[in-house]
């Protein structure tokens, strides 16, 4: 049976958004944003998983950007335009915005709108062969603004502007210098270092973790003081089942055993 373009392969406690559409390196078309709406949620829903990946079905690329074949058609008139627009930032805000972490494990081409997955996740491990870009500018198109701030967060004003003004490819050494990727390691590492980095969220608070990822998105978002809300998550903890486990492992002097999932 021929897999769906976009499919979720599950191995608690984690799980893999899969890209499958080789024949075109993946490029994303609108039934693949909506699967990954709906992938998304199967994950959120899902107790057993703590970490999710994205990435491509084989080595040959993450993915290639939008599938322009089909620009005739989803923009063919303002209203399809606005739909399928509407469909992509759903996805984008989705993944920006998920509780759980996401890690993009990326090889190959990662270009426009899919550099945009991969910068939406928490983080990024690369290897050798990848390349990024944000062409809009060679087509004639804008980055969404919210696709422009992901780009900023991870790159800074004068990088991202580089990369957008120009389109230009970026090879992975440089996207490791200028903060594209969290990780560069070889096509044999990836695997190992992806489960391993999955593997050492999984074995912390998932309680602290999800509240640092909420934390972390909040200063993103330009919050510098504290509100009461997150003083409360703050002073919370103190009284939370995850901290007497982690106490309790500290002073006996073995690993913990958190009960939140």
């Amino acid at each position: 049976m021929t897999k769906a373009s976009i499919y979720l392969e599950k191995s608690s406690p984690t799980a893999t958004i899969v890209l499958n559409k080789p024949e075109r390196r993946n490029a994303l078309d609108l039934e693949m944003w909506r699967g990954l709406l709906d992938l998304l949620e199967q994950i959120e829903n899902d107790s057993e998983i703590r970490v999710g990946f994205i990435r491509g079905v084989d080595e040959r690329a993450f993915a290639s950007g939008a599938d322009i074949t089909e620009f005739g058609k989803v923009h063919s008139d303002p209203k399809t335009s606005a739909a399928y627009s509407d469909v992509v930032h759903a996805a984008t805000r989705r993944l920006t915005n998920f509780p759980k972490p996401m890690i993009a494990v990326i090889q190959g081409p990662c270009v426009g709108g899919a550099c945009a997955i991969a910068l939406a996740c928490d983080m990024r491990i690369a290897d050798e062969t990848s390349r990024f870009g944000v062409p809009p500018s060679k087509l004639g198109l804008v980055y969404s603004l919210e696709d422009t701030k992901l780009l900023m967060d991870a790159v800074g004003v004068s990088r991202a502007r580089d990369l957008l003004y120009t389109g230009r490819l970026v090879e992975s050494g440089e996207a490791l210098s200028i903060g594209l990727i969290n990780r560069l390691v070889t096509a044999d590492e990836i695997d190992r270092v992806a489960s391993e980095m999955a593997e050492n969220i999984c074995a912390v608070s998932q309680f602290s973790v999800r509240q640092a990822k909420v934390i972390t998105r909040l200063v993103l978002e330009g919050a510098t003081d504290d509100t009461p809300e997150t003083r409360k998550v703050f002073h919370d903890a103190f009284q939370g089942e995850d901290y007497k486990e982690g106490t309790a492992a500290f002073i006996e002097k073995r690993k913990p055993n958190f009960p939140f999932s």
